[in-house]
Order: structure tokens, then C-alpha cells, then sequence
């Protein structure tokens, strides 16, 4: 798998990654491929995690080369100095189309894995949102996020009535397919069943903002990948 570098310097990496491939190593298959062990590989040293994207969220993660990096990375996550932006597709029309999501997130307390909104016990999560794109049965959306709770913005979502397209966890997990917005759709002539245009949780992180120890501003984006892509010029296609 090749990898997509958006920048890099003497004490850091960012890389856009892929959906479908994990941050660090599985607990219980060590044999299923990461980022971060495919970065020591390529650059042949210890590689640093500074933070984490879900398995099957695509986009902007940072790493660090070397102790004092990540050091620094670690700290300034913590004391929230970091912009963190993220696009998503979601189900049925959001009202408001703006606004911000503050509340307590804790663990499921009958689902390993999965999180919940909690009104007395939790750590607190702050989201931003705003509508990009709005159709008659989903919307594509833009997020910022202040806090760094697992599954914050899955979570959030799902709170507000309007879990994330193709999410099994916070919502129907259902496939994305042309055939749910074109009417009289036709596969074609070699296709035996329909191919989903969209089959993971719709979420990309698309921009990481933050200030190196230097005082440098580091600004790395990266678009929409092709699926999601896709999925959006369809909509746009069948659905205004």
C-alpha cells in the first residue's frame, strides 16, 4: 500500500490514511497491517503515535520521529491546541444546520466497544457542526472537534437523530447504493448484483491545524476520498 505523505520535517510525518487500515497493531492479530508499523518500516526507526483515527475513518493523522516530538504533540492534543476538522454524510435533513454538541461520553454499559451520551458519569466532548450539503434524505457535513472521545463524532451524531451512512455501531449500517436515490436504476450488462458506492463509516478527517514547537503553522489537508466523492456527485446528480 502505498502512502500518501502530506508533510514532513525532521520531527514529524502526516499522512492521509486510508479507511480500512489500522493505526496500531490489533490486540489479538498482530499480523493485521497498521500505519504505524508500516511508517517504521519505510523509514526504518520508531515511529510515535501523537493520535488515533477510527479503522475505518480516512484522512489527515500525525505521527512523531522522535521522543521530544511526540512529547510535545502529546501535550499540545491534551491542552487542545490542535484544530481538528472532519467531513461527513449523514442520515435525513439536519435542523438546525449549525451548531455545537456538549455533553458526557462513557462507555456502553452492556456493548465492548461501543460509547454512549451520559448524564452523570463520562468525560465531557465538544463538537461543532455545520450542514455543507443538504438533500431530501442525507447530508454531508463538517466538523470540528474539540475533544478527543472515542467515537465523539459517531456518538454525537447518532444523539442528534442523524448517525453517520453505513455507521453497524451508531446506526443501520446499511451499504450505500445509487439504486436508493436513482429511480428505474439498471445495473449493468456485467454486473451480476449492485456495487455499493459506499460501504464504511462516512467519516474523513480533511484538516489538522496546529503550531510546531517552533512557532511554525502547520496547515495539512487532505480531500475527500473517492468514495465518499462519489457518493456526494450522485446525490448531487439524482437528488437536488
Amino acid at each position: 500500500m502505498k502512502l500518501e505523505i502530506l508533510y514532513e520535517d525532521d520531527d514529524l510525518i502526516i499522512v492521509n490514511k486510508p479507511s480500512g487500515l489500522l493505526v496500531i497493531p490489533d490486540r489479538f492479530d498482530a499480523t493485521l497491517p497498521s500505519l504505524n508499523k508500516m511508517l517504521e518500516a519505510k523509514y526504518d526507526q520508531r515511529i510515535w503515535v501523537a493520535h488515533r483515527l477510527d479503522k475505518d475513518t480516512s484522512g489527515v493523522i500525525c505521527f512523531a520521529k522522535n521522543e521530544a516530538a511526540h512529547k510535545y504533540l502529546s501535550t499540545i492534543f491534551m491542552e487542545r491546541e490542535v484544530s481538528k476538522f472532519y467531513a461527513g454524510l449523514v442520515t435525513g435533513i439536519v435542523v438546525p444546520e449549525e451548531g455545537r454538541i456538549e455533553n458526557l461520553i462513557a462507555e456502553h454499559p452492556a456493548v465492548y466497544g461501543k460509547m454512549i451520551v451520559s448524564r452523570k458519569e463520562g468525560k465531557m466532548s465538544v463538537t461543532d457542526y455545520r450542514v455543507s450539503e443538504q438533500w431530501p434524505l442525507y447530508a454531508l457535513m463538517q466538523f470540528q472537534i474539540h475533544t478527543g472521545r472515542t467515537h465523539q463524532i459517531r456518538v454525537h451524531m447518532q444523539y442528534l437523530g442523524h448517525p453517520l451512512v453505513c455507521d453497524e455501531l451508531y446506526g443501520d449500517g446499511k451499504p450505500f447504493y445509487v439504486s436508493t436515490i436513482k429511480r428505474r436504476y439498471n445495473m449493468a450488462k456485467h454486473e451480476e448484483e449492485e456495487r455499493p458506492l459506499l460501504n464504511r463509516v462516512a467519516l474523513h478527517a480533511y484538516r489538522l491545524e496546529f503550531e510546531t514547537v517552533a512557532g511554525k503553522l502547520i496547515t495539512a489537508d487532505a480531500p475527500l476520498p473517492k468514495d465518499m466523492a462519489a457518493t456526494v456527485n450522485q446525490l448531487n446528480k439524482w437528488c437536488k
